[in-house]
């Protein structure tokens, strides 16, 4: 379990960013009292950390690391983040006009994340050209799928997923952003909804995405586009096959640090 340490020093102090870098610090971020906050990737104590950086025992504070996006993102606070044309900012920061507010909390979709990142910059380009009026989010996490679609012009946007607490934390952050009227959140599974969508997403994991294929495909309208992500690189192509053996027609595929994205329309 990563760690996170608070160190009463000057953040400019050279020595200490450089040993916590060879240590395989996470993040390193400046801490409440000016000093150093950084996350080291395994459990360590207060006076094994001071010594291996160097500094009395008394200037290292050690507590537990808090994990985003499903603790897959080791962060020492949230911060704003820019994807595509959408920029993302925690709530209880200034935020320029059309920026996407997201408030604290452990559902997935902070930005952070190569995935998310992924499918926004697939939203910037799919949606330049003219937004959909309905589009479907599979697996909604925090909703910053749901909002981006919002933002570009999509009238109406359905979010599903079957966690209650990412449920709860997309319907804040649609009140944070003024869109709860556009957004109607569904705690529920794929095979559960009816209705044909011209925009579907789904950023969930390979698995689920495979399994769910049949029902995913039987959502899409005509001419449809569907944007897949969650997929490690190694299982793009076996992710891919499943939705071409149903009619879907692979377009494009982008890569970021091992994740893939996949986006397809219905041949239709």
């Amino acid at each position: 379990m990563p760690t996170r340490i608070d160190l009463d020093l000057d953040i400019d102090s050279d020595d200490v960013m450089l040993r916590l870098i060879e240590l395989g610090a996470l993040d390193i971020d400046t801490s409440p009292s000016g000093g150093i906050a950084a996350i080291l990737p395994e459990e360590l104590p207060g006076e094994t950390v001071a010594r291996m950086l160097g500094v009395p025992p008394g200037a290292v504070r050690v507590s537990a690391a808090t994990g985003y996006d499903d603790d897959s993102v080791w962060i020492v606070k949230p911060r704003p983040v820019s994807a595509g044309r959408f920029r993302i900012v925690p709530a209880g920061r200034d935020a320029e006009p059309g920026a996407i507010r997201l408030a604290g909390g452990t559902a997935f979709g902070t930005g952070l994340h190569p995935t998310t990142a992924l499918c926004l910059e697939v939203l910037t380009d799919e949606l330049e050209a003219g937004a959909p009026p309905t589009l479907l989010d599979i697996g909604t996490g925090t909703g910053v799928l749901a909002l981006a679609a919002l933002a570009s012009g999509v009238q109406r946007v359905v979010a599903i997923d079957l966690d209650a607490h990412a449920v709860a934390a997309a319907a804040a952050n649609a009140a944070l952003n003024d869109v709860r009227d556009r957004l109607q959140l569904i705690q529920s599974s794929v095979d559960a909804l009816a209705g044909q969508w011209p925009f579907v997403v789904a950023n969930i994991v390979a698995a689920p995405l495979i399994d769910l294929a049949p029902a995913i495909v039987r959502l899409m309208a005509r001419s449809g586009t569907l944007v897949l992500s969650g997929i490690r690189l190694s299982l793009a192509d076996e992710v891919k096959d499943a939705y071409r053996h149903l009619g879907m027609h692979p377009l494009s595929e982008r890569m970021r640090e091992g994740w893939a994205a996949l986006t397809l329309r219905t041949s239709w």
